[in-house]
């Protein structure tokens, strides 16, 4: 049986971890999986909550000393990983544990990378403002022009361990999905619809830094795109 390694990076997340771990182990059972916590050092001890959960759920944590961001927290997720198909998905429970296995069932019908997507036939956002949903839809417009996917900016897929081996992924920002599908060898991507749903517990860690970062991803990717043409 493939194992699944689901990679979630934290930052004081102790409220959503035994929840969304919980809803994990429904969602999976009968599967073979691994809830890989990468968790920067929150201060409200994200960390410890996730490894109690360890003697009822095939949860393991790895420790980083302090705030690195996300994008690197899930390539440090990916080397400590132990299955074939990765997946990865945020910790505030926006995106449903209940979607993970039609992302994977879809690596089973034979592509290599399968994208939670808000913006095909079926998904969604909920509880967002107009002003957030403008934002998210402009940037994934951009996104599209680089990638072959509606929801570029998805941090919720699945992938092949293999299409990544040995691609330089670089870790910069929020956006590691969007690096991922930029730069996987891939012959097969498709998108899973999933209804996107604001964080239940917490504060959003989204901001202009962020915003930023993503600019500067779009500016690598679309320079890297060019000089591989000439």
């Amino acid at each position: 049986m493939t194992l699944i390694s689901i990679v979630v990076p934290t930052y004081n997340e102790a409220d959503s971890i035994p929840i969304l771990a919980e809803r994990l182990g429904t969602a999976l059972a009968g599967r073979a999986f691994e809830l890989v916590v990468v968790d920067d050092g929150s201060p409200d001890g994200t960390a410890e909550i996730a490894a109690a959960l360890a003697p009822r759920l095939p949860v393991r944590v790895v420790r980083r000393p302090g705030k690195a961001g996300l994008a690197s927290a899930v390539l440090a997720g990916f080397a400590d990983a132990r299955g074939d198909v990765l997946v990865v998905m945020d910790a505030d429970l926006s995106h449903p544990a209940e979607t993970v296995p039609a992302l994977v069932d879809a690596l089973d019908r034979g592509a290599d990378l399968a994208v939670g997507s808000r913006y095909v036939a079926g998904g969604g956002t909920a509880d967002w403002p107009l002003s957030r949903r403008v934002v998210s839809r402009v940037a994934c417009l951009i996104g599209h022009t680089l990638v072959p996917v509606h929801d570029a900016t998805s941090g919720f897929f699945a992938l092949r361990r293999a299409v990544i081996d040995g691609t330089a992924l670089n870790p910069i920002g929020f956006k590691i999905g969007f690096e991922v599908i930029a730069r996987a060898r891939t012959k097969r991507i498709v998108e899973v619809p999933y209804t996107f749903r604001d964080r239940e517990h917490g504060r959003s860690k989204f901001g202009r830094r962020e915003i930023g970062q993503y600019l500067l991803q779009l500016g690598q990717i679309a320079r890297d795109k060019v000089l591989r043409r000439i």
